[in-house]
């Protein structure tokens, strides 16, 4: 199992194209499986939600597995639902 992602905070624009940049070298290594820790945030925008969809699909491609738990804030949940991403991911 690979260390889990800390979500940061606020997952906007800025910080989603670090995340984006750093989890395609993940893969470009040879990384497939993915877990994500939204414990800590409380915001997210659609470039972050757009990082998220991007690494699933490629996780998908590569036989990967894709997590999502701890989203503790209703606002960050409710983003999810309304996108229903909520479905398409494995939230926990």
């Amino acid at each position: 199992m690979k260390d889990e992602i800390l979500i940061p905070d606020n997952f906007a624009v800025e910080e989603a194209s670090q995340y984006r940049q750093e989890l395609n070298e993940k893969i470009e290594k040879g990384e497939k499986d993915f877990t994500f820790n939204f414990s800590k945030c409380n915001f997210i925008d659609s470039t972050g939600l757009g990082v998220l969809v991007g690494i699933y699909k490629k996780c998908k491609e590569l036989n990967g597995n894709f997590k999502i738990h701890s989203i503790n804030n209703p606002q960050v949940l409710k983003v999810f639902k309304l996108t229903r991403l909520d479905k398409v991911f494995g939230i926990e």
